[in-house]
């Protein structure tokens, strides 16, 4: 539930895994922000089951992203981070850098209605044929504590020492 790889929702993880926990107990996977070892043990905290995590993995050897999709989420902040719904109709988190070079002003953008999109091959339309998600790049807001791009082995393995870490700090 929530907000991985930049889709974006309205409502706070700590209140969703808690209101959903009063009617709900079978497991909970929770997404948004995650890309540190430490969210993964505030998202048990919360009562989540599982940490879904998107964006760390998208910034590794192995995914199937472009560099420099992968370049720019490593050189970016949560400030770099836009919320949009002018792409796909749908509100989600994208790279501001992205939006630019796709040819956009991230501070002029036209309102979308998702009734209206068009998902066809021909993308935006219009003479602009980006394409969200291939050329206009959705990004988690956790993105600030990013700095490489190891293998998904070397990625998992800092996660876990992280939470490790951070899990001792709780219990001293």
């Amino acid at each position: 539930m929530c907000r991985s790889r930049g889709h974006a929702g309205a409502l706070s993880p700590f209140a969703l895994v808690r209101e959903v926990r009063e009617f709900f107990d079978g497991p909970i996977a929770l997404s948004g922000s995650i890309s540190h070892g430490a969210s993964i043990l505030s998202a048990q905290a919360m009562g989540a089951d599982f940490a879904y995590i998107g964006t760390r993995f998208i910034a590794t050897e192995e995914a199937n992203a472009s560099e420099g999709y992968k370049d720019m989420i490593v050189e970016s902040t949560a400030n770099d981070i836009m919320y949009s719904s002018t792409f796909t109709g749908v509100h989600g988190n994208y790279l501001k850098p992205s939006v630019v070079n796709a040819g956009f002003d991230p501070d002029n953008l036209p309102y979308a209605d998702k009734n209206d999109m068009n998902f066809g091959s021909s993308g935006m339309g219009g003479d602009n044929q980006k394409k969200a998600w291939k050329d206009i790049w959705g990004s988690g807001q956790g993105i600030g504590n990013l700095h490489n791009v190891p293998s998904v082995k070397q990625a998992v393995d800092a996660l876990v020492e992280e939470y490790e870490e951070a899990k001792k700090a709780l219990e001293s």
